[in-house]
């Protein structure tokens, strides 16, 4: 039996991922498309810093959260993958540092050979994953590019639009 990805109540998910409503309506819903009114959202904030992560992860929480929170696409439900990819962040930087210290081509144990450094191995594979969760939170020129905010909410901060509000 063929299983693809199955979603919610076990239909099967086709096609690119739906983009979030949000997103959809600071576009202004160019696609013209109803907007899912019943869409769960979140409480918008920076989630609790997890005791887990290293100091170098910490510190890219702490950078990453202030940016996504000026752009107003952080929510309280992000604080799982936010702090996956500080991980990946964290492991990145930690194997770049072995691949400066030790080279990416090294001397295979056992017999001494040329072969590409297992840190690089890992410093790749981070990086893979962090790629993902930054175009996941629009953290990249393309992916910031793909988005489009209604003329009147450009440039304005979260404590305006909420002042506005009343």
């Amino acid at each position: 039996m063929n299983f693809r990805k199955i979603g919610y109540r076990g239909c099967h998910v086709r096609g690119r991922k739906p983009k979030p409503t949000v997103l959809r309506a600071l576009e202004g819903n160019p696609s013209k498309r109803p907007l899912n009114d019943a869409e769960p959202v979140p409480p918008a904030g920076i989630p609790d810093c997890p005791a887990f992560l290293d100091d170098e992860a910490r510190a890219e929480w702490f950078r990453t959260a202030e940016v996504l929170r000026e752009m107003n696409l952080l929510s309280l439900a992000d604080r799982s993958a936010l702090a996956a990819y500080c991980t990946a962040y964290s492991r990145w930087v930690h194997a770049e540092d072995q691949v400066k210290k030790f080279g990416t081509i090294v001397k295979s144990p056992d017999k001494g050979f040329p072969m590409k450094s297992p840190y690089l191995t890992v410093a790749d594979q981070a990086l893979e994953t962090m790629r993902k969760f930054m175009v996941e939170f629009g953290l990249t020129p393309s992916s910031r590019s793909r988005i489009r905010m209604k003329p009147e909410l450009v440039g304005r901060s979260e404590l305006d639009l909420f002042l506005e509000a009343g």
